[in-house]
């Protein structure tokens, strides 16, 4: 496996100075192989999102990183969801022009708004499932793999992803597996990862403190998981994820791809990015 930095791990920096292509040189600096890159419909003055995403990914390879993957964010469960897979597809456009081959999207964010129906996830998969696997085939003739992950509560649940994967049911869909999200539905993260081993495509290092919704309120920081547990997330490799176990479990599955940290924690920015590249960086050598 190698290491990867999501530009999304600095965002707290981005209101200063500090900008994507800094962003990209502390990802080189820190030791990691590749920069994954987080982007929406807009673009700094001067740029066109395609021109954007073209400068970042020619600044990363000029000095000697990889760009294996292109988050863009979506929403497929709305009153039309044709409409924001036409615009994920300029995204998929993007994406292809940059030669990055993996493109991961939201599935959701919301419940059910102006649903009349009942208020299920199933209901959610019969909605958007043939939307994602229509902007799956799109991508496939573009030469590029689409891929979601667990988060957004809704679509968190492993079994609910799995569900999911079934009902979309295309060879060009795959999983993002971020390994700390299931603690935000209060499953065990190294059993809900187990379930979904076959599905991986890509991999989010993520890590999070979690206290039990028994204890008194901890405060400022934290905030609570869908049954009421107290969950924050922290710098990679100082929380409760068993993030050593799960990383390996991932590795003996036949994963070898990249493995990108997301820190979003309360932490200082560049310490937390720091620290937790050390972490990853190192987790992966002991991994072998």
């Amino acid at each position: 496996m190698k290491s990867c930095i999501s530009t999304y791990s600095y965002h707290p920096l981005y209101s200063g100075d500090f900008t994507r292509f800094d962003a990209i040189d502390k990802t080189k600096e820190l030791g990691c192989a590749g920069v994954e890159f987080v982007l929406d419909d807009n673009a700094p003055e001067g740029y066109t999102p395609r021109d954007y995403a073209l400068a970042l990914t020619e600044h990363a390879h000029k000095i000697g990183l990889e760009t294996p993957i292109y988050t863009t964010g979506a929403n497929f469960f709305v009153a039309d969801p044709l409409r924001e897979a036409e615009r994920v597809c300029k995204h998929i456009d993007i994406a292809a022009e940059c030669g990055i081959k993996l493109l991961r999207h939201d599935i959701g964010w919301s419940w059910y708004p102006g649903f009349d129906g009942v208020k299920t996830f199933h209901a959610i998969i019969e909605k958007v499932a043939p939307v994602i696997s229509q902007v799956a085939d799109y991508a496939k003739e573009k030469g590029v793999m689409t891929c979601s992950e667990n988060h957004g509560r809704m679509m968190q649940d492993s079994d609910r992803m799995v569900e999911l994967f079934n009902a979309v049911n295309n060879k060009n869909y795959g999983f993002l597996c971020d390994i700390g999200n299931f603690g935000g539905v209060d499953e065990d993260c190294s059993l809900a990862v187990a379930k979904l081993l076959d599905l991986i495509v890509y991999v989010h290092a993520k890590d999070n403190f979690t206290k039990s919704g028994m204890e008194y309120n901890p405060g400022r920081g934290y905030g609570l998981s869908r049954a009421g547990n107290y969950r924050r997330a922290t710098i990679f490799g100082h929380g409760n994820v068993p993030t050593y176990q799960i990383l390996n479990a991932i590795k003996q599955s036949g994963y070898d791809g990249f493995v990108s940290l997301e820190f979003e924690g309360m932490e200082e920015t560049m310490l937390g990015v720091s620290i937790g590249a050390e972490n990853l960086n190192r987790m992966i050598r002991d991994i072998g």
